[in-house]
């Protein structure tokens, strides 16, 4: 059964890993303040026949406002990742399939970007979303953008919605820290998908909501949503395949179209679960995840009381070409570790949920209390997500790192 008609637009052969046709940001747009014109603005925006040369290109960004300076652009630090405009067509109408359905081409550990709203359930694989980046569509009649970037392996869910406006996204083939900068289509402003932030054009300056989502295996989604939907392959195009398998992404210390010097706390393409709680950006490395099952941390200047779980059965987009036969990277979502004002406390069970002490009740990786005296309760989710360790550290070099800060 559809939920809603498809319009999949194939633009050329331009649609190819960014790894594959990196191009050097040869004309790099210089920001300004945002309480400057343009005619007091530093070149290009000085220049008319400069500003031209990018409508030229398609672009009806107002230049003027940025929260940029001036010469970061101009630092490297922001690249071209593909030729133009919709280079990597999002996808604006998608279609959905059953739970029954997607079992027909998707296996248990396959990587799906997980989003519930209001009873209405939806997963994203990631064998899609490598090569459309961007979903915009509705959620329990809410709109929603779902995007991931994997050169930074973040998946992120926004809410589609900046005040009374609704706005579409598209992939603008910029990156910066190789970050997948988006743009919507009602005022081409530029956004930063890591952090959800407009930096360049009128929404300089707005920052997009994040909505809860969980990076998990299809197998855990179907168990949790059985009535859930699934998005649909678009046509004309291979799927479930990772183009940047020959780079070895998945494990490479020198991360691609990325300019810095990675932060040495970690590895450059670790797996960490980070988010910006109370102020304070956290990291949790997977390694680290992966060992204890459940982490329960004490932040500095953090009064909050968390617990991260973690358990197998999810499969790496950017480890093998075939990404159902790539390594078991895991999955890992943060929750308050309160209920109803108690705290608990949690711990793995062999029979692969998570107990609390308190009440002796199981939980599962959504952070909902499957079996015991808390049986149907749900945790409350904290805004956090997998990314690889370098592209977090580079727009949150302040991050707290579990097993590293006190």
């Amino acid at each position: 059964m559809l939920r809603s008609g498809i319009k999949s637009k194939q633009v050329g052969q331009c649609v190819i890993a960014l790894a594959a046709i990196a191009l050097a940001f040869s004309s790099q747009i210089a920001p300004v303040d945002a309480e400057l014109s343009c005619e007091q603005a530093p070149p290009p925006f000085d220049d008319p026949s400069r500003v031209e040369q990018w409508r030229g290109r398609g672009w009806q960004t107002d230049f003027c406002h940025t929260t940029i300076p001036y010469d970061v652009l101009f630092s490297g630090e922001m690249l071209q990742g593909c030729p133009f405009k919709d280079c990597i067509p999002a996808i604006h109408d998608p279609e959905y399939d059953t739970i029954e359905g997607a079992s027909n081409w998707l296996q248990p550990q396959s990587p799906v970007i997980a989003v519930a709203l209001n009873g209405e359930a939806k997963a994203f694989p990631l064998g899609i979303l490598i090569s459309h980046e961007i979903v915009n569509d509705t959620l329990a009649g809410q709109p929603v953008t779902v995007t991931y970037c994997p050169l930074c392996n973040s998946g992120i869910v926004f809410s589609g919605q900046v005040g009374e406006v609704v706005l579409t996204f598209g992939v603008s083939g910029f990156l910066r820290n190789s970050d997948l900068i988006m743009y919507d289509q009602q005022t081409d402003s530029w956004w930063q998908q890591l952090t959800g932030e407009g930096f360049v054009g009128t929404y300089a300056g707005t920052i997009l909501d994040v909505l809860p989502s969980q990076l998990v295996g299809f197998g855990a989604f179907a168990e949790q949503y059985p009535d859930g939907w699934v998005l649909r392959r678009p046509g004309g195009r291979r799927y479930n395949t990772n183009p940047y398998a020959r780079f070895n992404y998945d494990s490479n210390d020198s991360p691609f179209l990325f300019n810095k010097v990675p932060d040495p706390r970690l590895r450059a393409t670790e797996r960490v679960l980070a988010g910006v709680i109370a102020g304070q950006p956290v990291a949790i490395p997977f390694h680290n995840l992966a060992e204890e099952r459940v982490i329960q941390p004490t932040i500095a200047g953090v009064d909050r009381e968390l617990v991260a779980f973690w358990q197998p059965g999810n499969a790496s987009a950017m480890d093998q070409s075939n990404i159902d036969l790539s390594r078991d990277v895991g999955m890992a979502v943060l929750f308050d570790r309160t209920y109803e004002g108690r705290s608990l406390s949690f711990t793995w069970h062999e029979d692969g949920h998570f107990v609390d002490e308190e009440t002796g009740s199981h939980w599962n990786i959504f952070g909902t209390a499957v079996a015991g005296e808390l049986a149907g309760a749900q945790l409350r989710q904290r805004i956090a997500a997998p990314h690889f360790w370098f592209a977090w550290a580079a727009f949150q070099p302040e991050t707290w790192v579990y097993g590293q800060d006190s």
